[in-house]
């Protein structure tokens, strides 16, 4: 059965405990090198030191010109010896004959070392096994009259070398063993921070994470966005950029400076979570989610998704207008039911002049009205909607009309977001006005640099027009699965989207104005939007 695999943590551990114990030993080996070296050369001057002062002396010249060992000799060189702590300090002559010795038995004998050099009056320093063992030894010329009458040498046997070098040792162990301690301890931190990083998974699981987070990335037909705490953009998926029309740069930058709307980029940092929320940008509707990414109780992150739902309620906003019209034929075919009885009794009651009057009349007054909106409104899809709104209107006692000098040419602007935006604004002029004695709501639509649209009521007015085109603001009970407060929203959306712009009068009354510049600027994209949805209120 094969063994788990170790976390990444782990190898980090492993390979940060190495690299510490690799380094605090190399700097105890160098350091052990280096000291072994000054120690190597203290001996070295010492001994040549003390064995220069010992040739200048008098007693040495004396003690040589005499052309014997003498007891003072003797004396002085082991009390010199004494003093500076060295191992022996011999006197010779320039042969190499010892005249002293610490071991009296070998004075006369020859000396044992390397003496050329010095007896040409230079100095010698060595490593060298005589008779008292391996030493460290200096050998220098007695002169007299620039005469070399006599050798010294002095030595330092090594086993006090060793001794001397032993002895600094904790002073290069213990610190290393700090570092070593402070290395560890570093390396468990970092171990510990990378465990946290990567949920304890090791190297193959992290790699499958990627790939799997990768393939989902690019495969997901929903758009991904995921911002850190500065607000700048950590993760993006393919969906997400063909949505929100961003270039190939847009992982580190910061939201802000994406060129988004800017209630789009606040729910793209927000930390409140917020579903469904519909976005007009460019030429698509989008559903936006957003919610905090929360770990050990703090969000690092914003994670949002975005649903295109430009080409469903496209469909929607069709659908919405052959409803209209359906139910505007309903409506009619009540109307000419009652019509129909009331000519029949008309007959019946031998009042046939009255009859004909009666029908033709209101029969010619319907075909009148049809036919000044189809005359004045030329896409098709804003005439049946016009035609939809006028029969619902007047089912809700409402009298939807169209101002005589109204126009709307072909190819003026998106049929779509035109039934988007006067689709929003004439449900919330007939919300406003219905029930009320007279009510009238009317349509203008006007095209000189622009179009103008206008739509306007006799109702009790917007109460704050300030606030009217924020989200969430209404006047109304929320009574749908999305409630209330996103129509005029998506209105201004759409409107901004095409370049143009959306106001409200204080009264009396309420008047929507739409600007939307001219028809070389507005090109032919539709952007999604819905007919009908929201409130008057937004």
């Amino acid at each position: 059965m094969a063994s788990p695999q170790r976390s990444v943590a782990s190898h980090v551990l492993a390979v940060l405990g190495v690299v510490a114990v690799l380094v605090v030993g190399a700097s105890v080996a160098l350091g052990f090198w280096r000291a072994s070296v000054q120690v190597e050369d203290a001996a070295a001057d010492q001994v040549t030191d003390v064995a220069r002062t010992v040739a200048a002396s008098d007693e040495v010249r004396d003690a040589l010109a005499a052309g014997g060992p003498t007891a003072e000799l003797t004396d002085f060189a082991e009390r010199t010896r004494d003093a500076t702590g060295t191992d022996f300090v011999v006197v010779m002559t320039p042969e190499g004959v010892r005249y002293t010795h610490p071991n009296q038995a070998l004075v006369g004998g020859t000396f044992l070392g390397t003496t050329d050099a010095a007896r040409r009056g230079g100095i010698v320093v060595e490593q060298y096994t005589g008779t008292l063992g391996p030493s460290t030894r200096a050998v220098v010329p007695v002169l007299d009259d620039g005469r070399v009458v006599g050798l010294v040498s002095v030595g330092i046997v090594r086993a006090k070398v060793s001794q001397a070098l032993w002895a600094m040792w904790p002073q290069m162990v213990v610190p290393g063993v700090v570092a070593a301690l402070v290395a560890g301890t570093g390396a468990w931190v970092v171990a510990r921070q990378v465990r946290r990083e990567t949920l304890g998974l090791n190297a193959s699981e992290v790699r499958r994470l990627h790939d799997h987070h990768d393939a989902l990335l690019h495969a997901v037909r929903e758009g991904l966005v995921i911002a850190d705490t500065s607000g700048r953009v950590q993760v993006i998926n393919d969906e997400a950029v063909r949505l929100l029309g961003l270039g190939p740069d847009a992982v580190g930058r910061p939201v802000a400076d994406l060129g988004l709307a800017p209630d789009l980029a606040a729910l793209l940092v927000g930390d409140a979570q917020q579903v469904d929320v519909a976005h007009a940008t460019g030429a698509r509707l989008l559903l936006v989610s957003s919610d905090a990414v929360v770990r050990d109780g703090r969000r690092v992150a914003t994670l949002t998704t975005l649903r295109d739902r430009t080409e469903l309620e496209s469909l929607t906003g069709r659908l919405s207008a052959t409803q209209g019209l359906a139910d505007a034929l309903h409506a009619r075919s009540h109307e000419a039911a009652n019509r129909l009885h009331t000519v029949v009794t008309l007959i019946e009651l031998g009042r046939a002049e009255e009859a004909v009057a009666f029908a033709t009349g209101r029969l010619r007054g319907e075909r009148d009205a049809d036919a000044a909106i189809l005359a004045a409104i030329e896409p098709p899809a804003v005439a049946a909607l016009l035609l939809g709104k006028s029969a619902q209107a007047s089912e809700r006692g409402v009298r939807l009309t169209l101002d005589p000098d109204a126009h709307l040419p072909a190819g003026t602007a998106p049929e779509q977001a035109l039934v988007t935006v006067l689709g929003n604004l004439i449900d919330n002029a007939l919300d406003a006005v219905a029930g009320r004695q007279g009510a009238v709501v009317e349509v203008d639509a006007q095209v000189d640099d622009g179009l103008l649209l206008t739509v306007s009521d006799n109702g009790p007015g917007v109460p704050d027009p300030a606030r009217v085109f924020e989200r969430g603001f209404t006047t109304k009970d929320a009574d749908g699965p999305a409630g209330r407060g996103i129509g005029l929203t998506l209105t201004r959306q759409v409107v901004e989207a095409l370049g143009g712009t959306v106001t409200v009068g204080r009264g009396p009354g309420a008047t929507f104005e739409v600007r939307l510049p001219g028809a070389g600027g507005l090109g032919t994209t539709e952007p999604g939007g819905v007919a009908g949805i929201g409130g008057r209120d937004g």
